[in-house]
């Protein structure tokens, strides 16, 4: 069962700002680091998450996932192509996996996923897309194909968003920008904590 709000974070400095404050999903995606900066970050985290009752996935990085027990991965569709599912699988980690049009979801449905992302569900400022915004009807459209697999939404949503993804089919938001932005991060996480909670 996914929690319905799943910030994700640039390094341990946030993670360790936000787990705390009540966040019990979160994804570490660290980019451009070494083999043992990655490593000594997961393992942070993996402590941090475990105090606070938080469920911690590690992107791409399914070998250091191997390496400090981390039990939960996103894959994008390029490190999905690259890794080694059978031993991902007997170490008993969970497996996320991105999605943007219907072959990418063929092949994520056949690695067997603990949950499927698809994005961007709005315009994102985050990063360049090649993919145009998937719209509401989409999120309905892919629910409907995985049935009782997880959905978990990502790009451009805000507190003002979130109803209308939620009641489209996701069951989890994934959110980076509109708190990373925010001129008080921890006031925002607080504000989506209060408003998914009841869900």
């Amino acid at each position: 069962m996914l929690h319905p709000f799943y910030p994700i974070v640039p390094d341990i400095g946030w993670l360790e700002r936000i787990v705390p404050l009540g966040v019990k999903l979160v994804q570490l995606r660290i980019k451009d680091a070494s083999a043992k900066e990655i490593g000594g970050q997961a393992k942070r985290a993996a402590t941090t998450c475990r105090d606070n009752g938080c469920t911690l996935v590690l992107n791409d990085y399914w070998e250091a996932a191997l390496d400090t027990g981390i039990d939960f991965i996103h894959l994008g569709q390029d490190d999905l192509r690259d890794a080694d599912l059978e031993a991902i699988k007997l170490a008993g980690i969970k497996i996320g996996i991105s999605t943007h049009d219907a072959a990418e979801l063929e092949l994520a449905l056949a690695a067997e996923p603990d949950y499927v992302a698809l994005g961007p569900i709005y315009e994102t400022k985050l990063k360049a897309m090649p993919w145009a915004p998937q719209g509401l009807d989409k999120v309905k459209e892919w629910k409907k194909r995985i049935g009782q697999i997880p959905l978990v939404a990502i790009g451009g949503i805000t507190p003002e968003r979130a109803p209308g993804v939620i009641e489209a089919g996701a069951d989890s938001l994934a959110v980076i920008t509109d708190f990373i932005t925010a001129p008080d991060p921890e006031n925002r996480i607080e504000l989506w904590l209060r408003q998914l909670q009841t869900r």
